[in-house]
Order: structure tokens, then sequence, then C-alpha cells
């Protein structure tokens, strides 16, 4: 039986949308009453872990999940090992470099050397600075990241960014963009090269069906 892992959140209706398009209903998970974490799916092909985004690739990577969907951002940051197969054109936000308005950077490279940069994508914000050979400190938050430059814990944050509003109810602006991200379905490797209950079919239907709709 396929296994997918879903993540908890603001992917988690998309996602139950698209897998009710390709046969799959795991729609008792938006149910505000239930507690379960597995569940079958309706017609009993296939079961649904209910699980934190930043979750979901580990399920597929040690394979307790067969398939699963999740960000973009996630795989970036955690790097796991797992086929990424289709981009699912939802869910859409950007890693951006944020700083407050009322400071001198206006782009990244304007940032002191050795200065502070706070974030929860401690490896993407990593590897980012060392691209431009810009020596900072990467301080871990994992709350309210927006806080680093508004206490002056930091002179700048790397945080996913939708619409920006939270920025700027801060105070806080963009001055660059790392990239962009979109909800990904992945696969356990070895699961989908050996076909594992037919899971190339279930991908293809998936790829048909983002075509057709976007």
């Amino acid at each position: 039986m396929l296994t997918v892992a879903l993540p908890k959140g603001e992917l988690l209706k998309n996602s139950i949308r698209l897998l009710q398009s390709v046969g799959l209903d795991f729609s008792a998970f938006l149910d505000a009453g239930n507690r379960q974490l597995q569940i079958l799916d309706a017609s009993g092909q296939a079961k649904g872990l209910l699980v934190r985004g930043q979750d979901v690739p580990v399920y597929v990577e040690y394979g307790q999940a067969q398939f699963g969907i999740i960000g973009y951002d996630v795989l970036r940051e955690k790097q796991p090992r797992v086929a990424q197969l289709v981009d699912l054109h939802f869910g859409y936000c950007r890693m951006s470099v944020a700083v407050k308005a009322s400071s001198p950077y206006k782009s990244p490279l304007d940032l002191p050397a050795h200065g502070r940069v706070a974030s929860k994508y401690v490896n993407c914000a990593r590897e980012y600075f060392q691209s431009l050979d810009l020596p900072v400190e990467i301080v871990p938050l994992y709350g309210s990241v927006e806080l680093g430059p508004i206490t002056g814990m930091s002179e700048a944050i790397v945080d996913l960014v939708s619409t920006g509003r939270t920025l700027r109810e801060n105070g806080l602006v963009e001055i660059t963009t790392l990239y962009e991200s979109t909800a990904r379905l992945i696969a356990h490797p070895l699961s989908y090269r050996l076909n594992t209950d037919n899971l190339h079919k279930l991908v293809e239907d998936v790829r048909s069906h983002i075509l057709a709709t976007v």
C-alpha cells in the first residue's frame, strides 16, 4: 500500500485537493474533530501520514512514506536524499534577506563584515553569504525572526516571505531574494525506481493534472 506524508499547515488543503484530483481522498485530515495522524484513503488504496512540514522529507527519505508533498524551501534547507519529481505550482513564497526600513543597508553587500544575520534557515543563509564571500554570524532563531533587527540583535534576517505583510508591519524591508519556493512532489528514490505500488502512474497523473491547470 502506498503511503504519503502530508504537511500540516498552509500546504495541507491544496495537497489534499491535488490528491483528490488523482483519486486519493485524505480530506478526513481537514475535519476539525479529527485527531488521527494516520488514516486510510477513502478507497483503501493508500495511507496518509499527517506530519510537521520539516519532517515530510525525513519520512520519505527513510522509506516510511513512498512519496510526500513539501515546499522547496524545506528541501533546500535540509537537502534530504529524496527524488524531487513535480513542481506543484502552489504554496508560492520566496526566501529573502530583510533589514529594518530605517537602516542604511540597501543590498546584502552593504551589511558589515562579521555582522549578525538571524534565521531559522541556517544552512540556506550560511550558503548564501558564503557565496558573497561576506563573513557573517548566522544566529539561529525558530520563532519570530523579525525581532532580530527590531531588538538590535542582528543587522538582517533571512526568512520565508509570502505577502510581505509581517515584514511591513514590523518595519522591515526586503533587500534581495535568494530563491523562490513552491510545493514539490517528492518520492523515496528506491521506491520510485522500483515503481513500488505503481508509483509511476500516480506521479504521471499528478504531472498531467498540473500541466492541465497551469
